[in-house]
């Protein structure tokens, strides 16, 4: 079998997806392992009809903003958990809102300058230890992360992105026979702890570190973790969804708040609504006399969220696809009873208003929205749209056709959600007009 191909490349700007762009004989080449502005030789990994894509595995003049990567399986041919290791933590920053900003002007026609907050992580050296949530793959008993791009596994002994809570499980120095996913969890708000196991039923589990929860597929109970946000505790089941980064929830929870400056009788939608982060704090804001709808698909997270708002008879949390719930979600306020006023389907609500949503928030997995739920959202919504997008292309998409239904980006916000990796946390904030 003949050696890959290496190239000699001058690269230039970053892509989105972790890489560079370079150029070799007139055919685009993105590179991982490198940054703008440096010399590299690269190795060619994949080889497509329109293009390449290669690691840089020797850098020949090396950007200012270059790095020693701090951790021992970050680089070309190991861990792909990481993209940008080899940055210091302002260039990530950089090369973030870049790729932010590019991918608005490219898909959505918007120029719009983007800046990259930090979100303060005070209990791990800088751009380390926030990983809350840590999904290891497992192979014959041996625990480790996936290589870029492959199903290979990297043998690792501990994850420097990984909270320390997290770590403290000892989990990558465990055997796990019989295992194939092992997920460490840990709420950095109450300390609860959850090892979240998948594999064969004989699967075994080793003495860990620390006490810790068990949640096996299968298993009649699911256990859960609490998350605490706004003076609310959240309950998360299982491997449910939550911002992985210590500070991000409070952080996303506190900019939506902001941006959609809920009034007391407000009708609020929360779409994707997970475990019901958001629309807890609405309900908090708006009151009895309003109405909060959450829709979510996933059976347990609607379990979560009914479990978690239970105390608030304003907030309804409904099980489905958006775009199959939304066509027939009708809304109201309360009656007098307490009871929350909302119906699928047809029929009336003697005694209450019926009208579209003052304010809506979305936070949909990273394919986004869709033209058909924009469309659903730009005809119910009134006031204010909060969307909060961990993909900056499938949000520059939606956002284009939320300006063909005539709704107009605000402004934007970009969080620093995910050090080391290419990932970047949004919220956009549109309006009519």
């Amino acid at each position: 079998m003949s050696e890959p191909e290496l190239l000699d490349l001058e690269v230039g700007n970053v892509a989105n997806g972790g890489f560079c762009v370079a150029r070799h004989e007139g055919r685009v080449v993105f590179v991982r392992h490198a940054l703008p502005g440096e010399r590299v030789r690269a190795r060619v990994t994949d080889t497509t009809k329109n293009f390449l894509r290669a690691d840089a595995v020797e850098i020949i003049t090396a950007s200012p903003d270059r790095v020693e990567a701090p951790c021992p399986f970050a680089g070309p041919g190991r861990c792909g958990g990481c993209d940008w290791q080899h940055a210091s933590l302002a260039a990530q920053r950089r090369l973030k809102a870049a790729v932010v900003e590019e991918q608005l002007q490219r898909l959505a026609g918007i120029t719009r300058t983007v800046t990259v907050e930090e979100i303060d992580n005070p209990e791990s050296p800088p751009g380390l230890g926030w990983r809350t949530r840590v999904q290891f793959t497992a192979s014959r008993g041996t625990i480790g992360l996936r290589k870029h791009r492959s199903h290979d596994i990297e043998p690792i002994d501990e994850c420097l992105i990984a909270h320390p809570g997290v770590e403290a499980m000892g989990i990558e120095r465990k055997s796990w026979p019989g295992a194939t996913s092992v997920e460490g969890i840990v709420s950095a708000t109450t300390g609860d702890r959850l090892v979240a196991l998948k594999g064969s039923r004989k699967a075994r589990v080793p003495r860990l570190d620390v006490p810790v929860r068990l949640a096996r597929k299968g298993a009649e109970k699911t256990p859960y973790v609490r998350e605490e946000v706004g003076g609310r505790l959240f309950q998360i089941s299982g491997s449910g969804f939550w911002q992985v980064h210590p500070g991000a929830a409070s952080v996303l929870a506190d900019a939506v708040l902001k941006a959609l400056d809920p009034r007391p009788g407000d009708i609020a939608l929360d779409l994707y609504c997970g475990v019901g982060l958001f629309a807890g704090l609405l309900g908090d804001r708006i009151g009895s006399d309003g109405l909060v709808v959450g829709v979510e698909s996933d059976a347990q997270a609607v379990r979560d969220a009914k479990f978690n708002l239970r105390d608030l008879p304003h907030v309804a949390i409904e099980r489905g696809q958006v775009e199959e719930v939304l066509p027939d979600l009708e809304f109201g306020v309360a009656d007098g009873t307490g009871r929350t006023q909302t119906k699928r389907g047809g029929g009336h609500h003697r005694g209450t208003r019926r009208r579209g949503a003052d304010i809506v928030v979305l936070d949909p997995p990273r394919a986004g929205a869709g033209r058909a739920v924009v469309d659903q959202i730009a005809r119910i919504a009134d006031r204010k749209i909060a969307y909060v997008s961990c993909d900056p292309a499938t949000l520059a998409r939606d956002l284009a056709y939320f300006s063909e239904r005539g709704w107009t980006l605000e402004s934007l916000r970009a969080f620093d959600a995910f050090p080391m990796t290419q990932h970047v946390e949004c919220l956009a904030v549109l309006v009519k007009g």
